[in-house]
């Protein structure tokens, strides 16, 4: 009898474990459907503070600017695409002047003689013709390859576009990203904004990216 009832202790013990263990399960999971989602959230989630700009040298030798989509279509429909023409014209002449190789992109839509003519290639600049990705389905990491650039200085529009998935794509190729922040350019700021967090803060970029603006770059 004695024997009987301590079996039976036993079994009302671990009925009693596994009832709770599942009340708390469905509490949890209940918890977790009931939780806000990001949609929810949106409004009232803090804006990360502004990173710095930080200063920097590039050896000529080993560094390409890229300038992406530079054209009517995707330019001068962007006001602040054209208010960052002069400053890759800017760049570009310190570039030049230092020998430092230049890579343009145009769109689908677009040739090379649409691209404007304060950023115009020299004749023997590569372009490549793509989307978003200028490494998809072009020759560009082979260009850039076999001049042993290491370090990519990326330009263009539009920054959420050309500019972060070119970005990203060299990256994950191993180059060194300099993005400086005047010289890319989206229809709204929180484009530009977003690229520079992914950029900063992506698991696939963010030792890879430097985040600067055109007066702070010297060759």
């Amino acid at each position: 009898m004695k024997k009987f009832i301590t079996k039976e202790v036993l079994w009302v013990g671990v009925l009693v474990f596994l009832a709770s263990l599942f009340i708390t399960t469905v509490s949890q999971a209940a918890s977790l459907t009931q939780s806000p989602t990001i949609l929810e959230e949106w409004s009232n989630l803090p804006i990360p503070p502004a990173p710095p700009f930080k200063p920097v040298k590039l050896d000529p030798a080993t560094t390409a600017v890229l300038v992406l989509d530079i054209v009517p279509p995707t330019c001068k429909v962007r006001p602040r695409c054209m208010a960052s023409v002069p400053k890759i014209q800017e760049l570009l002449l310190a570039a030049r002047e230092k020998g430092v190789m230049v890579v343009y992109s145009i769109t689908m839509t677009t040739k090379a003689e649409d691209i404007f003519l304060e950023v115009y290639p020299a004749p023997d600049d590569p372009i490549v013709k793509t989307t978003v990705d200028k490494f998809y389905k072009t020759d560009l990491d082979s260009i850039l390859k076999e001049k042993g650039i290491k370090t990519v200085v990326i330009t263009g529009t539009a920054a959420n576009g050309a500019v972060l998935h070119t970005a990203v794509g060299a990256a994950i190729n191993g180059y060194q990203v300099v993005l400086p922040v005047d010289g890319m350019s989206a229809t709204e700021p929180y484009a530009e904004q977003y690229t520079a967090f992914h950029m900063l803060n992506s698991p696939g970029t963010r030792n890879k990216a430097v985040l600067t603006k055109i007066g702070l770059i010297t060759f």
